[in-house]
């Protein structure tokens, strides 16, 4: 008899404790606290492990031992391989296809299954597709009576993503909403997203004069993604609307080399890469306008100690899900999208490029700054700062 298994699971010995504290008339609550186990865990166990022929379902460890190593035999029969009229209802509302008013089939063609991560947005084709949970949790309203009619949403995820748990046609995930050709690791899951945010770059740490817009050297920033990876970065000053944008090429090797789990950043805003090109952007402009950043919080500018420290500007970063602490850069993304649209490939534009696009927007006219052009704005700011002999922005 196994007395050894993972951790995530009950052992012989702690079976052997259970019975002993419950033979003592403790309850579930204190049985977990003892054992250092969640009361749902020891609930489960009390129930489905008991003994099954006495009439008080008395808990024994031998038995209930026996039980659960029953019941990990593998490998096991899926229920969608041994019940057909039950995998064909799953396939058909995992596979729903779009038709209009005369029975059509209507939308774009979507790609060859390849089995890779899933297709860009516009290239899947449109599907009414269930989501397994809603397949799971439809099956009782349309076979009331047939308990074989029944499986677990989890058992739907498994025959599309496990291999040997198949049934379903694998290619059937590019019809759910993710479109993932893999299963996102429970360990990935529980990573902690924004680790790089500290309560010392909160937005709330922001000195307060960058709120009214008084002061000029607040900066904006994020990013406008294209295809393939590509992006630009976006720098917009708070109080005059003044942009740069910073040129993100691909680093070497990018889709020649062999992606690497933990390997370097080549789409060209990995933290580092990200971090020096910013430093490169910001270095340019005087002392005096530059007091403060506020980002989003990708991971993309990761790196920012090590920005600030370069650079003498401090990275703020904005709350979760609140694009509006960020305002004038999101008004600004939207302007720009005007050139670099959604679904397009942006790393075919060059420096020169997109420096043409920014000193197209600083040279447009902003009812914000009563009709002012950003450029003038601030060239105002820096001539009644340091006097006329300071150059031109132009």
């Amino acid at each position: 008899m196994s007395t050894t298994v993972p951790g995530r699971y009950l052992s012989f010995v702690e079976r052997e404790n259970i019975a002993l504290l419950r033979a003592q008339g403790l309850g579930v609550r204190e049985i977990a606290r003892r054992l250092g186990r969640d009361a749902s865990t020891i609930s489960r166990e009390l129930r489905r492990n008991a003994s099954t022929r006495t009439y008080d379902l008395d808990y024994k460890a031998s038995t209930a031992q026996w039980h659960s190593e029953r019941r990990a035999k593998r490998p096991k029969i899926a229920k969608l391989v041994v019940n057909e009229r039950l995998r064909d209802y799953v396939q058909r509302r995992l596979s729903g296809e779009v038709r209009d008013g005369g029975g059509t089939v209507i939308g774009p063609d979507g790609p060859a299954w390849k089995g890779r991560n899933k297709p860009h947005r516009g290239d899947r084709a449109w599907v009414q597709a269930w989501s397994p949970e809603q397949i799971a949790k439809r099956l009782p309203h349309d076979f009331p009576d047939d308990e074989s009619m029944r499986i677990s949403h989890e058992a739907i995820y498994q025959a599309l993503y496990v291999e040997g748990r198949g049934a379903l046609k694998r290619e059937l995930v590019a019809c759910l909403r993710t479109g993932r050709a893999r299963r996102v690791p429970r360990a990935r899951s529980r990573q902690k997203a924004w680790a790089h945010v500290t309560p010392d770059v909160l937005i709330a740490k922001r000195p307060a004069e960058a709120d009214d817009r008084a002061v000029p050297g607040h900066w904006e920033g994020d990013l406008v993604i294209g295809l393939q990876r590509s992006a630009i970065g976006t720098l917009v000053e708070r109080t005059t609307r003044f942009t740069m944008l910073v040129h993100l090429p691909r680093e070497e090797g990018r889709g020649v080399i062999p992606r690497t789990k933990n390997g370097p950043a080549l789409a060209g805003y990995g933290a580092i890469t990200m971090a020096d090109a910013l430093a490169k952007a910001i270095t340019t402009l005087p002392e005096l306008l530059r007091r403060s950043l506020t980002w989003d919080r990708g991971k993309e500018l990761s790196a920012h100690a090590q920005f600030t420290v370069r650079t003498g500007l401090p990275v703020y970063f904005a709350d979760p899900h609140s694009p509006w602490q960020r305002g004038t850069n999101e008004n600004t993304n939207g302007l720009l999208r005007q050139y670099f649209p959604k679904g397009t490939d942006l790393s075919r534009w060059s420096a020169e490029d997109i420096a043409a696009v920014a000193a197209t927007l600083n040279s447009r006219p902003r009812k914000t700054l009563g009709w002012k052009t950003p450029a003038e704005a601030l060239e105002d700011h820096l001539q009644s700062v340091q006097g006329t002999g300071v150059a031109s922005t132009d």
